[in-house]
């Protein structure tokens, strides 16, 4: 079974890629979780978020983002605190003024999923790399959401960060062809 090669044999990262990665997504939480992670992820390698994925679940109240908006300074103090998460005051202030911000785009489009998904016509974007050195690390698409999010207020939200999130969320699908997922995906179209 061939795999895209950035897995490479880690069980949680091979789990992840054949899973999660680029499988569509329409729950407004799971939008919340990884837009959380990827912020946390930047300047750092996705499994070492992976493998505080759990401990984000738990800081981050499940990744409610209801919960997370009311987030004052006192638990931000606990935050910096925790070792299971990136100890990042920017990455955290900025988690806690997206989920404030998320919350205006769920009233103004009756949910996140609404929003991002316009940008691709509401159907996933299929790629056709032959390796993944042909995988750009954002796109015209990825730039114009992040822009956007950034005149909604959101911070800490390049457009590298959305591509992420585009891939993650499988608004697109970066699989490389030879890749077992890449035809399973490509029918969930």
């Amino acid at each position: 079974m061939q795999r895209c090669p950035w897995c490479g044999d880690d069980e949680l990262y091979v789990k992840y890629h054949d899973e999660e990665w680029g499988v569509p997504v329409h729950d407004d939480r799971k939008h919340f979780e990884f837009l959380v992670l990827e912020s946390a992820q930047a300047g750092l390698s996705w499994i070492t978020i992976l493998r505080r994925r759990e401990n984000y679940r738990r800081a981050y109240a499940g990744f409610d983002p209801r919960i997370v908006a009311k987030y004052d300074e006192k638990k931000i103090e606990a935050m910096m605190k925790d070792e299971g998460i990136i100890r990042n005051i920017r990455k955290i202030e900025s988690s806690i003024n997206n989920a404030r911000r998320f919350l205006e785009i769920q009233e103004e489009f009756g949910s996140f999923d609404n929003y991002i998904w316009r940008f691709v016509d509401y159907k996933p974007i299929v790629n056709t790399w032959q390796s993944i050195s042909e995988i750009p690390p954002k796109t015209r698409v990825s730039d114009e959401i992040s822009r956007d999010l950034k005149n909604r207020g959101f911070k800490f939200i390049g457009s590298t960060i959305i591509y992420s999130h585009m891939q993650a969320m499988g608004l697109v699908n970066d699989h490389i062809v030879s890749c077992f997922r890449y035809d399973e995906l490509k029918k969930l179209r």
